[in-house]
């Protein structure tokens, strides 16, 4: 006679089989056992040009980690408040970067497509300091790029793999301010950006790429320069869990800029791109700056005072009005725009047709 304990046992697992599937809740998308299944792929050519944008993004930050090990001796990086350990963490980063391409590489393989294979890079740091004060400002538009076009990815489930990889990649970025002496999160939102902003930062620093590589589609904007931009790198502030340091900028502040004409066609061997200002009809005349940090963009005007030189007021503002969080604060992005068109997180991208010039503002 089978016992009490084995009978029970037997109906619960009857019970457990026979169970019906546990509520969801109304709407939702592919949740329910009878959705379809998921498969990692991308489904448009959207989908394929956005993750070997981020693709080619992995591939200079697994050369720039390894770079830096590489080039500075430990006295160099104690010199900057570093330790062996910390070296230890920037190459555990770049192994995560071989993690995250090979991620992606395989996504982007699926039926015989080619994805883009590590290029050649030019860096313009030679110290310590300047090497990790570099990472912060690549990893933010890095991580920002990919925020940007992730909603609008067709295949949910790569986003959802991409989104698992740039959540530590966001964990780089606040290390690097970290090892930079500055406060690593000095923000309430991080921002995204569109794959255009993203790869115009990105191309400055390409030398050469495999024949092979696709072609990317995404424009390239001329390059903002903020000629009296902060410097992140304060004497007295080396690396450090954290600092509570003085803002480095404030509203009201006179910012002077200069921008570059756009170049026609650039080509790095297997990368063929077009510099253009989105739909633009005269790139000489800007008329305003754009501001784009947090869940915001906020325009000031622009007063032209030389050949490709101008000048603007640092606006002052916050996040929410209830918060005291500044809309300038991080490391962000600024523009040079024709309009000043109204544009939130989720539509950021329909700024790529008013851009003139683009860059990153160092406000904290």
């Amino acid at each position: 006679m089978k016992s009490f304990a084995s009978i029970t046992s037997a109906l619960a697992l009857a019970a457990l089989v026979s169970a019906a599937p546990a509520p969801v809740p109304n709407g939702g998308v592919d949740v329910r056992p009878n959705d379809t299944a998921p498969v990692y792929h991308t489904m448009t050519d959207f989908d394929f040009q956005s993750l070997n944008l981020a693709l080619n993004q992995e591939w200079i930050e697994l050369d720039l980690f390894n770079y830096g090990v590489k080039t500075f001796s430990e006295e160099d990086f104690a010199a900057a408040g570093m330790t062996a350990e910390d070296i230890s963490l920037v190459q555990f980063m770049a192994n995560q970067e071989v993690g995250h391409a090979t991620l992606l590489t395989n996504i982007l393989s699926a039926y015989g497509r080619t994805p883009a294979k590590q290029c050649q890079y030019a860096y313009d740091f030679y110290t310590v300091r300047d090497f990790v004060n570099f990472c912060q400002r690549l990893t933010r538009w890095g991580e920002s790029g990919v925020y940007g076009f992730l909603p609008h990815l067709d295949s949910r489930p790569s986003a959802q793999l991409l989104l698992q990889s740039i959540t530590t990649e966001a964990r780089q970025q606040m290390i690097f301010r970290q090892f930079s002496g500055a406060f690593p999160m000095p923000v309430y939102f991080e921002t995204g950006i569109s794959q255009a902003m993203s790869w115009s930062l990105l191309q400055n620093y390409l030398i050469s790429c495999p024949a092979e590589n696709p072609r990317i589609e995404w424009p390239i904007f001329p390059a903002l320069t903020v000629n009296n931009d902060a410097n992140l790198l304060q004497d007295g502030y080396l690396a450090a869990i954290t600092h509570n340091r003085t803002s480095l900028t404030e509203a009201g502040r006179n910012v002077s800029l200069s921008w570059e004409a756009p170049k026609g066609n650039v080509s790095y061997d297997g990368l063929y791109n077009t510099t253009v200002g989105g739909n633009v009809t005269d790139p000489t005349a800007p008329k305003y700056v754009a501001w784009i940090n947090q869940l915001n963009t906020t325009y000031t005007d622009f007063t032209i005072t030389g050949n490709n030189t101008g000048s603007t007021i640092q606006p002052n503002g916050t996040v929410f009005e209830n918060v005291d969080q500044g809309i300038i604060n991080g490391t962000m992005f600024i523009a040079l725009t024709s309009e000043n068109p109204y544009v939130t997180p989720y539509n950021l991208s329909l700024l790529n047709d008013v851009i003139i010039a683009w860059g990153l503002y160092q406000a904290n």
